[in-house]
């Protein structure tokens, strides 16, 4: 049973993610501190989120253990609210140590670059997945400065062509269908602008090289400080990101407005580039020989992959962590007032909405 809910540390659109504590903890759990998420049934129906929340729980359910995905304990449900019981992963956004550093130099870019591969390459190549949200913000570090990847309420399961579809490929109301490699393509388009391949914005069908895309944009904007394409237009965001053209700056303003001479590597500016192919077809990663294609880059020279894999050396940032339950590293939320209704009038969970879709929650 969980214990009291002691502070908010994420606020979604629709889900509030606090920390918490067993109630009755066994010995070896009296000192660990759990994040639980938190989602109003109104608020995800109201939102049309039903299918990405249910895809989210399976998903994190089926990748469970994996050294830098943030691990799924337990979900449950009551009356009002479903709920997610997550691993608590200390150490904050990686978005905020960008932000701080500007930049951050190549051996951190690579660390990190690799920890993701990994991952990307167990999503795609063992669970079949799409994670589709790559992004600073849902990248988080722990007490040993290694990623946890979180926040999956877009990730699909694209079964390939060959096998029969799994219990949770059936969960989504998206059109999918066989795409040459063998895995499915689908259509919703979702994630990040800045971040989004050209083949959702064309709306061509998309699957799992959309990732590999995302890594590229990563990549880019933590060794210049910014993503590649930007505008305050989003429409203006798409038409770049379509066109492709990726420049490299030779300079970089500093926190004091000056600026200073900015150099990417060859082997940074070869990955990038290789990582935003326009056309899918030739994208690293999506190439035959998929992610041992992308660790077999010149950008990972030196790079230890079993070391990486097995966390046998400390990642190079270090959060500052007092506790287990700090959670210093995040923004402050205001907690919410007992018994308040849903963020932005969304209104109660009445029983005309319980009949049509308490089903549909169940299986939490």
């Amino acid at each position: 049973m969980i214990g009291p809910l002691t502070c908010v540390f994420c606020i979604g659109t629709f889900a509030r993610v606090w920390l918490c504590r067993f109630a009755q903890p066994l010995p070896q759990d009296r000192d660990k501190v759990f994040a639980l998420k938190v989602l109003k049934k109104v608020d995800v129906i109201k939102l049309k989120q039903v299918e990405h929340v249910r895809n989210e729980r399976d998903v994190l359910a089926a990748v469970a253990g994996h050294p830098f995905i943030t691990n799924l304990i337990t979900s449950f449900s009551d009356e009002t609210s479903l709920y997610m019981l997550l691993d608590y992963t200390p150490g904050g956004e990686i978005f905020s140590y960008l932000r701080r550093a500007r930049r951050f130099p190549f051996s951190t870019v690579q660390f990190y670059a690799a920890e993701i591969t990994l991952i990307l390459a167990y999503l795609h190549e063992v669970q079949f997945v799409a994670y589709r949200d790559l992004k600073p913000e849902n990248i988080l570090l722990d007490v040993d400065g290694h990623l946890k990847l979180v926040d999956f309420g877009f990730a699909k399961y694209l079964p390939p062509a060959q096998d029969p579809p799994s219990a949770f490929s059936k969960l989504g109301d998206e059109q999918m269908e066989p795409q040459a490699s063998g895995a499915g393509v689908t259509y919703t388009l979702c994630g990040t602008p800045e971040y989004l391949a050209p083949e959702v914005i064309r709306n061509t069908g998309h699957g799992t090289a959309v990732d590999w895309w995302a890594l590229g944009i990563l990549v880019y904007e933590m060794l210049i400080g910014q993503p590649p394409f930007w505008d305050q237009n989003p429409m203006r965001i798409y038409e770049q990101i379509v066109a492709g053209h990726i420049r490299f700056p030779t300079s970089h303003p500093s926190h004091q407005g000056h600026r200073h001479s900015l150099h990417v590597p060859r082997a940074a500016r070869d990955f990038i580039l290789a990582l935003c192919k326009t056309d899918p077809t030739q994208r690293l990663g999506h190439i035959a020989g998929g992610s041992k294609r992308v660790m077999e880059h010149y950008f990972f020279d030196g790079i230890d992959w079993d070391e990486i894999y097995y966390r046998r050396r400390r990642g190079p940032i270090i959060p500052r962590v007092e506790w287990a339950g700090d959670a210093g590293n995040f923004d402050e939320y205001p907690d919410p007032v007992q018994g308040e209704e849903s963020e932005g009038g969304r209104g109660k969970y009445t029983d005309e909405l319980r009949q049509e879709w308490e089903e549909a929650f169940a299986s939490f």
